[in-house]
């Protein structure tokens, strides 16, 4: 019987050692005191964890998430609510500021973002998947642009040379997302490159 090296509990115990090195105080209050590696690297991170994570739901709870995940629609907008909700700079100073706050985002980005698409990925048609490029993108360009041009301070906990670094940066990401994705749908080649299908249901076919 084949093993999956991504699912063996090494890995995640691994993963568990990194959400806790994010959580623990020196590495989190180093991340939270820039803007840049707030938004560009912690909140990222914490996303990343609850994709990889979802590999170890028991198979009871996951077949639940997949029944009520009809063509991975529920759990996307559930997740694009969420990370909506964290791109907000009211919601960065409240993370800042409150304990229980900074306790929902370490809680709610693995587990209402990062793992609900992760399960509806695979699931979505292939004009879900454009929507949530697409979703993304302009929300890069949206939020850099906001931070690049505010003359004021959007958040209370950093300076304005920090929110026009992060919106410089957040512009500079968008373009590099552009490109890419721009390059695999001209020169796109193999699995990497090729536009993924969902395959057809069987139970569909014309009998003979």
């Amino acid at each position: 019987m084949a093993v999956n090296p991504m699912v063996g509990p090494g890995r995640g115990w691994m993963l568990v050692a990194v959400y806790a090195l994010l959580a623990a105080p020196p590495l989190r209050g180093w991340l939270e005191a820039g803007m840049v590696s707030h938004m560009l690297v912690q909140l990222p991170l914490l996303v990343g964890i609850g994709a990889l994570a979802w590999r170890w739901l028991p198979p009871r709870l996951h077949q639940r998430l997949d029944r009520c995940n009809a063509a991975g629609l529920p759990l996307t907008l559930l997740a694009l609510f969420a990370a909506a909700f964290w791109m907000l700079p009211r919601s960065l100073d409240a993370a800042l500021n409150a304990p229980l706050m900074e306790l929902a985002k370490f809680l709610s980005l693995p587990l209402l973002v990062g793992m609900p698409l992760a399960l509806s990925w695979r699931r979505l048609p292939l004009i879900g998947r454009g929507f949530l490029w697409s979703n993304l993108l302009s929300m890069l360009v949206v939020l850099g642009w906001l931070y690049s041009a505010a003359p004021v301070r959007v958040c209370t906990n950093y300076l304005v040379d920090q929110q026009q670094l992060l919106g410089r940066s957040l512009l500079l990401l968008a373009s590099g997302l552009a490109l890419w994705l721009a390059g695999r749908v001209l020169f796109g080649t193999g699995s990497a490159g090729a536009v993924q299908r969902p395959r057809p249901d069987r139970r569909l076919r014309w009998s003979r």
